[in-house]
């Protein structure tokens, strides 16, 4: 897509019973954080301005990401802009391993947010990463804070975030949220979130977020990172998905990508983006289609990789 690429071609869709209606493809401000290398700060909010001119409008983040430094670059680079945009940052934790999910903590941390964004309310605001919380206490503690941090007015909406889905569901039976970020379960080499969680959302109107449509790098040319925690059959298969692409003459992350966005259910997928360069690629997607048969031929490869997921939080919230 070249710059002068319009705001037509980016689609929309609500978020579950929400009055929110967000772009599909969703802004996911980790980077800006320096999480995955070092970007340069103006770029970075170039980055976000060009983003918000061609039509994303959905932004998401955490004091999690860069420790406080993307919310901190995400809101100065929305001074003047916040207004255009749909929120979303998130509570609980902290660092690698750091997770405080109590009350306390959840009022606490909306209240830091709102001073790095630079403003008085979130659109969206939700438990980080739940898997690493006790069940009853995000329930019990966590859920009904946020409530109040709704009540209060400092959040228009609440949710949910985590690796397993069938966690997230048993979650949102018992304690009723406004969305629910699945991450690493809707993308080439998965789609068991459509087994249990999707239905459930569905069924409920909760709106439904994906995240890491490229499997946490392992569907990208560079190759899956060292830190990486998938089984070494799921870095093979990415490794083969990336060389059939390639053979195709095409993206393996745009592939993947455009896979994602796909999905007849998801309100938006987050990308993660830190360059203009980044955003405009990823609003090419908009004027592909994804091809039937590179998607048979990328099934038959992944053979036993699919669906193959990691322990992920404490080993009881992953049963």
């Amino acid at each position: 897509m070249s710059i002068e690429a319009s705001n037509e071609v980016v689609e929309y869709r609500q978020l579950g019973r929400t009055d929110l209606k967000v772009s599909v493809l969703g802004f996911g401000a980790a980077p800006l954080g320096d999480v995955y290398g070092a970007v340069d700060h103006a770029e970075a909010a170039r980055a976000v301005h060009i983003a918000i001119e061609r039509g994303i409008n959905f932004f998401d983040v955490s004091p999690y990401y860069g420790l406080q430094l993307a919310e901190q670059r995400l809101g100065e680079a929305l001074v003047g802009k916040r207004d255009k945009i749909v929120l979303a940052s998130k509570g609980g934790r902290y660092g690698l391993d750091h997770f405080d999910f109590s009350a306390k903590s959840m009022i606490g941390s909306v209240d830091a947010s709102l001073r790095r964004l630079k403003t008085d309310r979130l659109d969206l605001l939700q438990a980080h990463d739940v898997e690493f919380g006790d069940f009853r206490q995000i329930v019990q503690e966590t859920l009904p804070a946020l409530r109040r941090i709704q009540e209060s007015g400092k959040a228009r909406f609440i949710g949910i975030t985590g690796y397993p889905p069938k966690f997230l569901a048993r979650i949102a039976t018992q304690v009723p949220v406004d969305t629910i970020l699945s991450y690493c379960h809707y993308n080439l080499l998965t789609t068991n979130m459509d087994d249990e969680l999707t239905p459930f959302a569905k069924t409920n109107s909760v709106g439904l977020i994906n995240a890491s449509a490229l499997h946490m790098g392992v569907l990208t040319e560079r190759g899956v990172p060292a830190w990486h925690p998938a089984p070494r059959e799921v870095h093979q298969a990415g490794q083969r998905i990336a060389e059939l692409c390639a053979r195709s003459g095409k993206s393996v992350a745009a592939t993947s990508l455009r896979f994602a966005l796909d999905h007849p259910y998801v309100s938006s997928t987050l990308v993660g983006m830190a360059t203009q360069a980044e955003v405009l690629a990823n609003l090419r997607l908009f004027q592909t289609k994804s091809d039937p048969a590179l998607l048979a031929e990328i099934r038959a490869t992944i053979s036993s990789a699919f669906n193959v997921d990691w322990p992920s939080g404490n080993p009881e919230n992953n049963a």
